[in-house]
């Protein structure tokens, strides 16, 4: 999120200083002027206005001259200066040094277990199963392909319209991914739907990504639910099926919980773990050298052990249970950090059944059910910011640890490499670099009010339209990047900025870095600050 951010500061500053000395803008606003007073000795700031009425004449030909000026600028001045991104990089929000960090905890799905694009072929096939048998929706739908680039993680459903978009920071709806089925609406449905494109706050979705109106689909599991969604209401549209979105929204997330909660899916998973997960060495390592530097090891995951045991087995090896002071399965995460009175269970490995007896102390080697983490926190003493915790999903895993207990969290992120080499690309570094500097000419000149002049703002305006929309479809031709909607941050990339000191794109890029090793957030400039970059030099 922050990497896309800072590139495009970094372009901005360099075409901010051309424009600076090259604008004609006729209103202008004079800096503040720092006087010394000679008897105090201290330093008061006078601020001086001075506005300027009368625009100097320019004409068509002039406007267009600064237009090539601003190109030559991009491709001579600033593009040499943009750099790529390192894609297993990890990156922070917030301040945080690891020789600080004594406890690292781990959720397990997409966190330790990284799986292929065949789980979510799979979840796709065995949700329309379920419809199918238990739903009874038409037999017809079991032949709707699955599209894995359909959609982006994040995005919200309506679930009274039955309309799926992408939201930015500000609530705003990004115009040209609102979606009914498979089909685009227009700029003036939109509208019209919402009387603009803002969503209120009592329509948002609730602290934990549910409830109002909007949904937001934040797991890596919720992307073969949301193209199943589209792809049947496009089914019941086509066919003149009547139905209500709310109604068909509950059937299929209904769906895909069962096929979670009914063990349909893990239990195809674990009878062929080499298919549905990827296989490495990397994770084990990184383990096994936060032990060997006497970190303590937990896991927290919703999963069941058999299924946990079946990956872990793979990922790390049979000893993977030596690793872990505290092992909980079934944990119900978001209730496991903020419901109290669901006692820990002790897990019996060999009759793979629960036990009976009250669990007052955690034992090494053991496996624990359900559980919360105030039981957690009593008999451990783990508490606080010595704790840091990694896990995919941005509200079940991170959003209580990290406001209502103080632990360091990390988000993973698989979708982040991709994205950060699709931005490394010559093509996207063009787009942006010619797009900023072309909004900036816009910003510069539109106060001149001659019908020729503003003409020529007209053709740049449907220009930059054109490099938006360019720049947005190369990561998704639909929703675009799953961090920023043209300008703004994505509602996700606000929720990941708030509950994750750190993200990055696997587990094991951590590896990267040495144990007492300190992440520092970049200082990225607000709109009324000038932007300080070391790297570009100040007469460039």
């Amino acid at each position: 999120m922050k990497t896309i951010m800072a590139a495009t500061m970094n372009i901005s500053v360099q075409l901010c200083r051309h424009f600076s000395r090259n604008s004609s803008r006729c209103l202008t606003f004079m800096q503040h002027r720092l006087c010394r007073n000679a008897d105090s000795g201290t330093q008061s700031h006078q601020c001086n206005r001075t506005y300027q009425t009368g625009a100097h004449e320019i004409g068509e030909s002039d406007l267009w001259k600064k237009y090539q000026d601003a190109k030559s600028w991009c491709d001579e001045k600033v593009l040499p200066h943009v750099h790529s991104v390192n894609p297993t990089a990890v990156f922070a929000n917030n301040e945080i040094s690891l020789s600080d960090i004594d406890i690292y905890g781990f959720d397990y799905d997409y966190t330790l277990a990284t799986y292929t694009e065949d789980l979510h072929y799979l979840i796709y096939k065995l949700t329309k199963d379920v419809l199918i048998k238990l739903k009874k929706y038409p037999e017809d739908i079991a032949d709707l392909p699955y599209q894995p680039d359909f959609a982006v993680r994040g995005l919200h459903y309506d679930v009274t319209k039955g309309l799926l978009m992408k939201v930015d920071s500000f609530h705003y709806i990004q115009l040209g991914t609102v979606y009914r089925g498979l089909t685009a609406l227009s700029d003036e449905e939109v509208k019209k739907f919402y009387h603009g494109t803002h969503i209120p706050l009592s329509q948002m979705n609730s602290f934990h990504g549910s409830g109002a109106n909007l949904r937001q689909m934040m797991d890596l599991f919720s992307i073969p639910e949301m193209t199943l969604l589209a792809n049947i209401i496009e089914y019941f549209s086509k066919k003149n099926i009547p139905y209500d979105p709310e109604y068909l929204f509950g059937d299929i997330h209904d769906a895909v919980k069962s096929v979670h909660y009914s063990g349909a899916m893990h239990r195809t998973v674990g009878d062929a773990v080499a298919k549905y997960l990827t296989s490495g060495k990397e994770v084990s390592e990184l383990l096994r050298r936060l032990v060997g530097m006497g970190k303590k090891l937990f896991l927290v995951t919703n999963s069941a052990y058999g299924f946990v045991e079946k990956g872990m087995n793979m990922i790390i090896g049979p000893d993977w249970l030596d690793l872990f002071e505290v092992v909980v399965t079934n944990a119900r995460k978001p209730h496991f950090f903020s419901d109290s009175h669901r006692p820990f269970r002790q897990f019996d490995r060999h009759k793979k059944s629960p036990q009976w007896q009250k669990v007052f102390q955690f034992q090494k080697g053991q496996v624990y059910l359900e559980g919360n983490l105030e039981q957690l926190h009593k008999m451990t003493g783990w508490a606080g910011s010595s704790v840091l915790y990694f896990g995919d999903h941005v509200y079940s895993d991170l959003a209580d640890p990290c406001l209502r207990h103080g632990w360091r969290t990390g988000a993973i992120i698989p979708e982040l490499e991709s994205e950060i080499n699709t931005m490394n690309s010559s093509e996207f570094k063009e787009t942006i670099t010619w797009l900023v500097s072309l909004q900036n000419l816009i910003e510069n000149e539109q106060i001149h009010d001659s019908p020729e002049c503003q003409a020529v703002i007209q053709e740049w305006l449907k220009e930059r339209n054109c490099l938006r929309v360019k720049a947005k479809e190369v990561f998704n031709p639909r929703f675009g990047s799953l961090f920023r909607t043209y300008h703004n941050p994505t509602y996700f990339s606000r929720r990941l900025s708030r509950f994750a000191d750190l993200y990055t794109s696997d587990i094991v890029n951590l590896l990267n870095y040495p144990a007492n090793f300190t992440f520092y957030p970049r200082r990225s400039a607000l709109p009324h600050e000038m932007y300080y970059n070391a790297s570009y030099p100040v007469n460039n």
